[in-house]
């Protein structure tokens, strides 16, 4: 009798030791941008929620919308899409719409931020505001007397297979903004007509002969310009601290013409099953201590400008988080394209050219 009763004590301990081992640690996966799961800051997350975070990183945002509507979408949890599609992913049901009340760092964005209607629909909002930032020109200090002061420098001639763009939209939006077709109306960018769209590729095509590879993550130009391939690329700011870091003679700036920027969003997928930490993560990240790591890592300037309290006077310079207004003024900041396709047109027209 003792002997069946301790057998049986011993089959119930290790019923429940192996309920506790496969009891799975809950995941929320990410399909964002670069840089916006570091450990740094996400392991804070993980320890605090007992969970796992594991990220896929996009090369565009024409990328994340393709894996979105070709059935991917009940695979991530968060997403992070830019200016000029998060409208047409909200639209389009792939995202859900927000309880702010759940999100209580929500009130301290910037109302520059939040008052746009980019995430927006019917009342219901989509997204919040996460990071922000330029497209400058990034160079290498050792190859320009003076900083470049104009997007007409990627056209010069001596730079012949020297330069990079990124493999995006994006180099379009730029484009039509050297041609001047952001006057009077800085939107016009992003609803170009046929007419505008035809002399933005035949300008890109005089471009062609000076771009040594199209970039299509940061990694890969960061390594562009550590190898000496490329002295010259319109990029993201991510690079040039990522550059800065090793200690590569970079420089970056915004020449004459101005330059496009972008409002990068957390969002939470319509098809996440895991809501709740979902919604933990968002405010983890808008949190004004998390979004000074996320500067740290990205070079981004953060949404949430209470960021500074935990800032050098430095650092607050550098993401003009005490010139806001004016900083912004030479930003275009990207918007949803309605005529999408016919930019993919375009763009893949100038990239299959010989």
């Amino acid at each position: 009798m003792v002997r069946r009763v301790g057998i049986l004590i011993v089959t119930a301990c290790a019923l429940l030791l192996t309920g506790a081992c496969t009891k799975k640690t809950p995941t929320l996966n990410l399909l964002v941008w670069e840089g916006y799961a570091d450990p740094s800051f996400v392991r804070g997350f993980e320890d605090q929620y007992h969970c796992k975070v594991t990220a896929s990183y996009m090369g565009s945002s024409d990328e994340l919308v393709a894996k979105l509507r070709g059935g991917s979408a009940g695979n991530y949890d968060v997403i992070s899409p830019s200016s000029d599609v998060a409208t047409s992913i909200a639209s389009a049901g792939l995202a859900a719409p927000l309880d702010l009340s759940r999100l209580p760092s929500y009130s301290q964005l910037s109302p520059q931020m939040t008052s746009l209607p980019l995430v927006r629909i019917h009342g219901q909002v989509f997204g919040t505001p996460f990071v922000w930032g330029p497209d400058p020109i990034i160079y290498d200090t050792t190859a320009f007397a003076l900083p470049p002061d104009s997007w007409n420098v990627l056209w010069d001639p001596k730079y012949r297979g020297k330069i990079s763009v990124w493999d995006d939209l994006s180099t379009v939006y730029m484009t039509a903004q050297l041609l001047g077709f952001d006057k009077p109306n800085p939107g016009q960018l992003y609803n170009l007509t046929d007419e505008q769209l035809e002399a933005v590729k035949k300008k890109l095509l005089e471009l062609k002969p000076n771009i040594r590879k199209m970039w299509s993550t940061g990694g890969e130009l960061t390594n562009l310009f550590q190898n000496h391939e490329i002295v010259l690329a319109m990029g993201w700011p991510l690079m040039t601290n990522q550059l800065r870091k090793i200690g590569f003679p970079v420089g970056e700036t915004i020449p004459k013409e101005n330059t496009t920027g972008w409002i990068d969003h957390l969002m939470i997928t319509a098809g996440s099953e895991n809501k709740d930490l979902a919604y933990q993560f968002l405010e983890y990240m808008i949190q004004p201590q998390t979004q000074k790591k996320v500067a740290d890592v990205t070079g981004y300037t953060p949404a949430n400008p209470q960021a500074a309290q935990y800032m050098t006077a430095g650092q607050v310079k550098s993401l003009h988080l005490d010139d806001v207004d004016n900083y912004q003024k030479r930003l275009y900041f990207w918007q949803d394209v309605p005529r999408r396709k016919k930019y993919n047109e375009i763009w893949n027209e100038v990239k299959a050219a010989q």
